[in-house]
């Protein structure tokens, strides 16, 4: 073989290998509710399916991708200001909505449960942001919201896709094989929690999960 053609084949085979076009996340929103408080809190929680192909056989909350009828959807109350205030640090005014009418929505699909027809949006607080890492196949921009459970009617059901639906009580929740983020939720949840009314309106700024290195805010 000539030397040319051998230098030529050498260079092709120690090429690096194109790496694959990251997945642009998709905006989602889930719902923590809680209800007791101190010591005896618990959350709304299930267990994600073992066919499901993003975070199967998992425990999280109540929640999934914004639709884009989401956007537009009536509401009986908009967002409370200061909800409405740390979402527009990333999302227009419509996706902000959507976010709220997808929390609600996706509650009652997959619990059974409902913050009404069309939903109350202004108890809804922001707890916290999550965006997948580049390297998954799927992604999301997650929004965790939070409500008392005394906001939502309803009877436990759903569409099926949560299994062992219950409240779990948030030392129980902690001691389980959680997924990294939905642990951090929680904590975070802790922290929300040991704030009064005053203090939770007064935040200015959101918690955003960065991987393997705590929170940074937004």
């Amino acid at each position: 073989m000539p030397e040319d053609h051998v230098r030529h084949a050498t260079l092709v085979d120690q090429q690096t290998p194109l790496r694959p076009r990251a997945v642009r996340p998709r905006h989602a929103a889930s719902l923590v509710v809680y209800r007791g408080e101190g010591d005896d809190v618990s959350m709304l929680m299930g267990m994600r399916g073992a066919k499901h192909r993003f975070m199967p056989n998992r425990l999280v909350f109540p929640g999934g991708a914004v639709d884009r009828v989401d956007l537009d959807a009536p509401s009986a109350m908009p967002l409370a200001p200061h909800t409405e205030h740390l979402l527009r640090k990333s999302a227009n005014a419509r996706l902000a909505h959507g976010l709220g009418v997808a929390a609600a929505r996706e509650l009652h699909e997959e619990t059974g449960l409902t913050l009404g027809h069309p939903p109350r949006l202004d108890v809804l607080y922001l707890l916290a942001r999550a965006v997948t890492p580049p390297p998954s196949p799927i992604r999301f921009n997650a929004r965790f919201f939070v409500v008392d459970a005394r906001h939502v009617s309803g009877s436990l059901g759903g569409d099926g896709e949560l299994e062992e639906l219950r409240y779990y009580p948030m030392h129980e929740a902690l001691a389980l094989d959680l997924a990294m983020p939905t642990r951090r939720v929680l904590e975070r949840l802790r922290e929300w929690l040991a704030l009064d009314e005053a203090e939770r309106k007064a935040q200015t700024h959101t918690p955003v999960m960065l991987r393997d290195r705590g929170w940074r805010m937004e």
